[in-house]
């Protein structure tokens, strides 16, 4: 509305334009207010993390599947011993020492060999003495074990089929052979130059690794080879979250009623 003049005119109202702006609020003319659409044919969507409704391949599902199965079947004695391997520290002090006596890769073996030949053509034939090199493959070992030749006997606890190593232990107790289980077979493959290995022996070591070697095998044997408890021991029988909170409640009742016979109250 406009202002009543002192001679009782109207005056007009001044031009939209020249309305004063809020207090303390200056807009940028250059960085304009655009509020996002984000309706139907608006603008672009943000990124969601869509994990949960992603369909898996068939192979991840089946992967997830087992594993679950894994976790709820009870499994016995004999199987489940391969869960108990060494420790972090344990596996990193033994597979140093192991590296130290790596078996010879295909090219070193040529070059010894075509040296060798080279000697001999030349007249200087000379007996070399055999090296002292980890023993790998499962019939190998299984031997070294039967002739109480072998030191230590180093198992891989995922070879499959778990059969094919689940005898070892037992041979190994048999024998008075110190064993242990470690984790993962490829890292035994590397020492060995293959993919994998399902297990590995030490038949003989340098006079500087005897005692590294012995300290080892005397903590394995007491760790593995006189641990009744791991023999008795049964593994799986884990169940999820919903079904776990079941029987806790199913307990609770037992026990309340219990309770209630004898007299008694529980919080």
């Amino acid at each position: 509305m406009g202002k009543v003049a002192k001679g009782g005119k109207k005056v007009a109202a001044a031009p939209l334009a020249q309305k004063k702006s809020a207090k303390g609020t200056k807009t940028n003319p250059l960085f304009e207010k655009r509020p996002k659409n984000l309706r139907l044919g608006g603008d672009i969507q943000p990124k969601r993390d869509l994990t949960r409704y992603v369909k898996w391949p068939k192979y991840v599902r089946l992967q997830r599947m087992k594993r679950i199965m894994l976790m709820r079947l009870k499994v016995p004695p004999a199987i489940a011993q391969f869960n108990h391997t060494i420790d972090k520290s344990q596996a990193a002090s033994l597979l140093r020492l192991l590296k130290k006596y790596q078996p010879e890769t295909q090219k070193d073996k040529k070059q010894r060999l075509v040296e060798m030949a080279e000697a001999k053509k030349n007249g200087d034939e000379s007996k070399t003495k055999k090296p002292t090199v980890l023993k790998f493959g499962l019939n190998h070992v299984t031997n070294l074990i039967e002739q109480k030749q072998a030191k230590l006997v180093v198992i891989a606890h995922d070879v499959d089929p778990i059969e094919s190593v689940i005898f070892l232990p037992a041979l190994c107790r048999k024998k008075e052979v110190p064993y242990c289980i470690i984790k993962g077979k490829a890292r035994l493959g590397t020492l060995v130059h293959q993919k994998t290995a399902t297990c590995v022996a030490v038949t003989a070591v340098r006079q500087e690794d005897s005692a590294e070697l012995g300290k080892l095998a005397e903590s394995f044997k007491g760790q593995f080879n006189e641990n009744v408890e791991i023999r008795r021991r049964w593994g799986g029988g884990i169940m999820g979250q919903k079904s776990q909170h079941v029987t806790q409640r199913k307990e609770k009742a037992i026990q309340i009623e219990q309770a209630k016979k004898l007299g008694l109250s529980i919080a």
